[in-house]
């Protein structure tokens, strides 16, 4: 299986063949990124699936803010632009969860936890939490998730 840094280095190649200038050069981009994160600081190190994810989910972010902005001044050019580009990182994220498929994994946990013996209040939040966190990351909004775990347990 590879790495999404990987298959993001491999569709530099299949954009180049397509001649897909916009998705080529968001790729680009994007790898860049990626490298400049891997190299500052004192060590170099290697992001991990999940560290790319989120890097993704930042710049496919700043892409629809940057879009909204030229929307409201009038570029619909350059906003079309951004949310090309947007459309193109976001291809490389994990299919987001539904607030039902976020809500059925908070409530196996929460069993999983009560059938271990363990008597959760809202103090044990993050109990539930590290479980749930691993299951949800990069595809559901974390502060959504605590406010549905921290429902569940009032």
């Amino acid at each position: 299986m590879t790495t999404l840094k990987e298959r993001l280095h491999a569709d530099v190649v299949v954009h180049m063949k397509e001649r897909n200038k916009t998705a080529l050069t968001t790729v680009r981009n994007v790898l860049g990124e990626i490298e400049t994160r891997e190299k500052s600081g004192k060590t170099p190190v290697t992001l991990d699936d999940l560290q790319v994810t989120a890097l993704l989910q930042k710049e496919a972010a700043k892409r629809r803010d940057t879009a909204r902005i030229y929307t409201e001044a009038g570029e619909p050019d350059r906003a079309a632009a951004e949310i090309a580009e947007a459309e193109v990182i976001e291809a490389y994220l994990p299919r987001a969860l539904s607030e039902a498929e976020v809500e059925a994994i908070v409530d196996d946990a929460i069993a999983a936890l009560r059938a271990e013996g363990r008597e959760l209040t809202a103090r044990q939040m993050g109990e539930v939490m590290k479980p749930v966190t691993a299951k949800v990351a990069g595809r559901f909004d974390g502060k959504a998730v605590s406010q549905i775990v921290r429902s569940r347990l009032a």
